[in-house]
């Protein structure tokens, strides 16, 4: 199927076009850059020189006019509330990457985001892009709100106890590291390297906009704090919560392993996953450990997160809605060292 992708000049955009050069069933024609608009790609992005080393990036209205029938978007928040109900009226299925479709309740989109929605009728039948758990509601979904890093690796982790009614729903603990390319492409002082190198900082306390998202998505009440470390890509989830019954760590890990079973993008380790072990790959690492003592439950998850965080896990999604094997063009393989 012919696809584009707009934004393509971005870390997440890059990805994606990484992944889709090589996927069995989409066929790019098209790739743009605001900023980078009339830029060679290779020149923008040396890594994508071997398969792309004429191609130049396209401005974002071209979309309208491409024959693409599959339009993934990697843009900044806000970006693709003007796009999305006019690619939709072409009869475009749309992979959004960004946070604009996925907070179901226009009320809490416009508290935790800071103005209403564009089109709050488009949040209802938005489908949230992680595959794990909702894959049925994907099939020949139109719109797809693919999740975001911190989300995805928070969800996977706690779900499936919170399902299972093992936690309490109230008083969950978040902590989660995340490589730099998660802030994007665009320079700050923050992301400048002698501030940044041997550095690692918390950031977007209590208010952090990913919070609604994971509580949406897992229907409970949680603490969330972020930090910044100074890798390039990876993930890392440290989620602590309360238990409502008495479990050993092998139950909690059986639990895991039941829950995602039929997921080939999800691996059960009875070791504490590490910030490295999924970079390069679609992959999710999750483990638990119970901590008899004091009640709690320690979940932990990690995740590459320009890959499960953002453009792989939005091919997978886009291989569910569209019919392809869901592992299509995607990778259970990390890079080592």
């Amino acid at each position: 199927m012919q696809t584009a992708v707009v934004g393509a000049s971005g870390y997440a955009g890059s990805e994606l076009v990484r992944l889709i050069a090589d996927h069995p069933y989409l066929s790019l024609v098209l790739m743009t850059g605001e900023s980078a608009a009339g830029k060679s790609v290779a020149s923008h992005v040396p890594s994508l020189a071997g398969r792309f080393p004429t191609e130049v990036y396209g401005s974002t209205e071209d979309v309208f006019a491409s024959h693409a029938e599959v339009v993934f978007l990697a843009l900044p928040h806000g970006a693709s509330q003007s796009l999305v109900p006019r690619l939709l009226e072409q009869g475009r299925v749309v992979i959004d990457l960004g946070a604009d479709y996925r907070i179901k309740d226009p009320v809490e989109y416009e508290a935790w985001y800071g103005h209403a929605h564009a089109n709050p009728e488009l949040l209802k039948t938005a489908v949230y892009g992680l595959v794990e758990r909702h894959r049925s509601e994907l099939r020949d979904a139109q719109l797809v709100a693919a999740p975001g890093c911190y989300p995805t690796a928070t969800a996977l982790a706690l779900a499936p106890f919170i399902d299972r009614d093992v936690i309490d729903t109230t008083g969950i603990v978040v902590n989660a590291l995340s490589g730099v390319s998660g802030a994007g492409r665009t320079p700050s002082d923050r992301l400048h390297f002698p501030r940044l190198h041997g550095n690692a900082e918390a950031y977007g306390l209590v208010g952090h906009r990913h919070t609604i998202e994971m509580q949406q998505e897992l229907g409970a009440e949680l603490l969330f704090t972020p930090h910044l470390v100074p890798v390039s890509r990876g993930m890392l989830v440290t989620a602590y919560a309360r238990m409502k019954m008495d479990i050993t760590t092998e139950v909690a890990l059986e639990t895991l392993r039941e829950a995602y079973a039929d997921d080939p993008f999800v691996v059960v380790t009875p070791n504490p996953p590490s910030l490295k072990d999924a970079v390069g790959s679609n992959l999710c690492f999750v483990s638990a450990t119970v901590d008899p003592r004091t009640g709690w439950l320690i979940a932990m998850s990690s995740l590459d997160n320009l890959g499960k965080g953002a453009a792989s896990q939005a091919v997978q999604a886009a291989n569910v809605a569209l019919g392809f094997d869901e592992s299509a063009g995607l990778s259970r393989i990390g890079i080592a060292p």
